[in-house]
């Protein structure tokens, strides 16, 4: 299954998901302007329209005024044009969602699902605020990982640079010296070592550069195909550590878009085949394929999440009570704040377990080649010493 991002160009489905509607597949993907298909916006300004426009309506102003209103006080160029169709599209008689489904990169099935529930339930502004609602915590939980990620991301491109600084331009002079002090003395193995090393990187240098380069272009490539993405997937959720946090993400992730889809009223089934696309997972969409089709076929929400091992108890135990007390949305959004705060808290322990990790490993590396080098330094002074 291809999971589409939050700008990616509609869904893009398997032949697994053949059996969501057609009209969620991006059956108009031929029929919308190639224009309004390439506009691309960033995702805080987006959040930022959203929980504007919310605001205008809640405020009892008409959809066709506010919009227009948007489109005076906008300065970004491609939103304001943007909102500039929307208005158009509104004043000629069509419906938001309508319009909002020929901009596949900017709004999402998420977003364009939401929005077309609230159109058929008489409640706009509370599915927009909804939505604001839902992006500005998927904002924040992203900034969360990335500045997570940041530091041991950074310190293993700094140690790279280091050693690969020490052993183009530094060593060779070292050898330069030991060959003109030593005059052909035997060096200690580990300075061999380190000297035969810099050897070999200086002389495939190139060739090490172009092969890291065919080897980053073979590999998306290879992610690209549905096996290679779905190898990659198993993968990760197997990774010690990480895995399990990005388990805790995802299922943070379909809980809060599956219960947001619920609470707006779309119904049960386009609510799984949306929340499948925004997991970004294949893994998590396969599985959540094999719900829909239960789910379709009479079978409970929480019995079919129960025959899925990706699922934990905790999830389907919650799900069944919310199913049973009519309180399914509510009882999602706390799965889905429970596995946020487990994963905050993954967050912190493993950056304060990565920390001095990358330090002892970069002392280590580095502390080696300085030995290295200066053991027949000492041996040298010994020499003149005797």
């Amino acid at each position: 299954m291809s999971i589409a991002h939050d700008d990616d160009e509609g869904a893009r489905l398997s032949p697994e998901f053949a059996v969501f509607p057609d009209w969620m597949k991006d059956s108009h993907a031929l029929e919308i302007d190639r224009g309004r298909r390439m506009v691309r916006i960033g995702y805080a300004r987006l959040t930022l329209f959203t929980r504007n426009l919310a605001v205008m309506l809640k405020a009892g102003l008409p959809l066709l005024r506010s919009l227009e209103t948007l489109e005076k006080q906008e300065k970004s160029r491609p939103l304001r044009n943007t909102i500039g169709f929307l208005a158009d599209d509104v004043r000629s008689g069509g419906m938001l969602s309508e319009s909002l489904v020929t901009f596949p990169r900017v709004f999402n099935r998420l977003y364009v699902n939401m929005v077309r529930a609230g159109e058929t339930g008489g409640f706009p502004d509370v599915a927009l605020f909804r939505l604001a609602t839902f992006m500005e915590e998927n904002r924040r939980m992203q900034g969360r990982i990335k500045v997570a990620m940041i530091y041991p991301i950074v310190v293993i491109l700094v140690s790279v640079v280091i050693v690969a600084l020490l052993m183009i331009f530094v060593v060779p002079k070292f050898q330069l010296i030991f060959d003109d002090v030593l005059r052909g003395a035997a060096l200690p193995p580990l300075t061999q070592l380190v000297i035969g090393v810099s050897v070999k990187v200086d002389a495939y240098l190139l060739w090490l550069l172009i092969s890291a380069g065919l080897l980053i272009a073979f590999g998306k490539a290879l992610l690209r195909t549905s096996q290679g993405e779905r190898a990659l997937h198993w993968i990760l959720l197997r990774f010690p550590v990480f895995g399990g946090l990005l388990k805790k993400v995802s299922i943070s992730r379909f809980c809060r878009t599956f219960g947001t889809l619920i609470a707006s009223g779309v119904p049960i089934l386009d609510a799984l085949s949306v929340s499948a696309d925004v997991v970004n997972n294949r893994i998590f969409g396969e599985a959540l394929a094999s719900v829909y089709n239960r789910v379709r076929d009479g079978e409970s929400l929480a019995g079919s999440l129960g025959r899925e091992e990706i699922f934990p108890h905790m999830v389907t135990s919650m799900v069944e009570v919310g199913e049973a007390t009519g309180e399914l949305p509510p009882m999602l959004e706390v799965i889905a704040q429970t596995f946020d705060e487990d994963t905050d808290q993954a967050l912190v322990a493993i950056s304060s377990l990565i920390e001095p990790i990358m330090i002892v490993a970069l002392a280590l590396v580095v502390g080696t080649i300085v030995i290295a080098l200066f053991l027949p330094i000492i041996s040298i002074i010994e020499n003149l010493g005797g």
